[in-house]
């Protein structure tokens, strides 16, 4: 806190001026005008002190400026507050057609977010069409997409197949181009997943060689991401990045333990960037990850198909392959069920009431049943991967996901890391959260707070900020971040969410 303290009475009298004040005459009802803020403009540079005009979408002006000039205009009084770039969540989920309210975004600063994750992209119609339908919604924050290989699987005739010929292969390649040309911004993968994890080298290296051709990215759910087999999964990813840029999606150790852990892998990672593979990562700021309870199944009964099998040949394997399972993810207690009949119930919780042991019930529910918190990340880890150089932000959440991380993680990003431990400075948090994330897209007119940028500011208090979502109370907005404008357009002010919803869907043009 001392150091964020200090930024702020330093940055006092740094002024930075790009436009004499004479050029400013001219003016509109919808010009903005932001007075007094101190600038963390998203680059990871020093703060300062400047005024910022916003004209129409954009940024005008970064300097000083008299009001004066500028009459009848919207003003806001940033005195020792932060002026920053809106947050790009890098790893979002959502339907910005049913909810494009999009609170718990907003209210956590985030001005745009990146969906199609985890394998899995807009499958009705052609991306094109589902653009007209985002943009006609009116989305109160941007939305980016990725294609995602599942449903490109899908879209060909493929699910649950485990061999893909050439002509699977070429004709997810003609699919994908068209995604690309459309304006995805890459392709991801949900390696963990059906119908992902039946995806070999082959498949995968000839779809990674498109989305190269479009300069795109490939932003992987990894292989596995358990403890021993994550070296093993990162080195999967980075044999693609021979032919496209690649990522890591919510990037973790399940089971690993502590800061030399994270630290072993974060060097992986840098590593295969020095030897010229473009590798990036994200993550969240939480121990416990959300996902189908389909992950502690076997991979020989993730489907329907296959649990409906085994249970009917061998229901004594999968009941010894379960029990294991659940007792190396920390036991019944550590997986919360977040949807389905037992929402807000852990395991063991539903278990008793059922009159059942975990594992049975687990048999009986089968790996399509719901999804659920699981607790099995170490904290120590986790936090020391977060704060890693080149690591960005995401929530990996959505409006109705019973997870904190939907609508806490941006704004405990700046309690923990800046306010509380002063492990990260509010430049460097803000680069995270911000530049260094368009930067990885690829959007260039977004995500630093420079004239001519687009205007998506967020205006804060640090010392103010407070995610209050929990596990029990998963949907609590978070709080501090007083101004958050949106193309020009203040989206939230206090509490209070605009009813012009002034969020587009954004195209990469690359």
């Amino acid at each position: 806190m001392t150091k964020l303290i200090s930024i702020l009475n330093l940055a006092i009298g740094l002024i930075a001026l790009s436009t004499p004040v004479h050029e400013l005459n001219a003016q509109a009802q919808t010009d903005l005008l932001i007075l007094n803020g101190t600038i963390v403009d998203g680059t990871g540079d020093d703060a300062y002190k400047a005024d910022l005009l916003v004209r129409g979408d954009s940024i005008n002006t970064i300097g000083e400026i008299s009001p004066d000039t500028l009459l009848g205009i919207q003003v806001i009084d940033a005195s020792v507050k932060i002026v920053a770039p809106g947050f790009i969540d890098m790893h979002a989920h959502g339907n910005p057609i049913r909810t494009p309210e999009f609170e718990n975004f907003l209210s956590m600063g985030v001005t745009t977010i990146l969906l199609g994750q985890d394998g899995s992209s807009p499958a009705s119609g052609s991306l094109t069409d589902w653009f007209e339908e985002v943009d006609s919604a009116q989305p109160a924050v941007n939305v980016a997409t990725l294609s995602g290989h599942a449903t490109l699987r899908r879209s060909v005739g493929l699910n649950e197949d485990k061999e893909v010929f050439d002509r699977d292969i070429e004709r997810m390649q003609t699919k994908l181009r068209a995604d690309l040309t459309t304006g995805a911004f890459g392709m991801s993968l949900g390696l963990e997943y059906v119908p992902g994890l039946y995806a070999k080298s082959g498949e995968l290296t000839a779809l990674a060689k498109v989305v190269g051709e479009y300069e795109g990215i490939v932003m992987s759910h990894m292989r596995s991401e358990d403890d021993s087999r994550v070296m093993q999964s990162i080195e999967e990813l980075a044999a693609l990045g021979e032919y496209a840029k690649v990522h890591t999606s919510h990037f973790k150790v399940v089971y690993g333990k502590g800061e030399k852990r994270a630290e072993e892998v974060l060097n992986q990672i840098e590593l295969y960037n020095q030897e010229g593979i473009t590798f990036t990562a994200d993550t969240y700021p939480y121990a416990a990850s959300y996902t189908g309870i389909g992950i502690v199944f076997p991979t020989w009964a993730k489907t329907e198909k296959e649990w409906k099998a085994i249970m009917n040949e061998n229901p004594s394997l999968l009941r010894e392959f379960l029990a294991s399972k659940v007792d190396q993810r920390n036991g019944p207690d550590a997986i919360l069920f977040g949807s389905g009949d037992y929402a807000g119930q852990t395991l063991a919780e539903a278990a008793r009431e059922k009159g059942m042991s975990p594992v049975d019930l687990l048999l009986q529910m089968g790996p399509n049943a719901g999804s659920a918190a699981h607790f099995v990340m170490n904290e120590e880890l986790q936090d020391r991967i977060a704060i890693g150089e080149g690591v960005m932000i995401s929530s990996d959440g959505s409006p109705g996901m019973r997870h904190p991380r939907g609508y806490g993680s941006f704004a405990k990003v700046i309690r923990k890391y800046v306010v509380e431990q002063e492990s990260l400075s509010i430049e460097k948090a803000v680069h995270k959260m911000s530049g260094l994330s368009a930067q990885t897209l690829g959007i260039e007119e977004r995500g630093v707070l420079k004239v001519g940028k687009k205007a998506d500011i967020v205006i804060f208090d640090p010392a103010q900020v407070q995610d209050n979502a929990t596990f029990s109370s998963p949907h609590k907005p978070a709080t501090g971040f007083e101004w958050v404008i949106v193309n020009g357009h203040v989206a939230k002010s206090g509490t209070e969410l605009s009813k012009e919803k002034t969020g587009m869907v954004l195209r990469d043009n690359s």
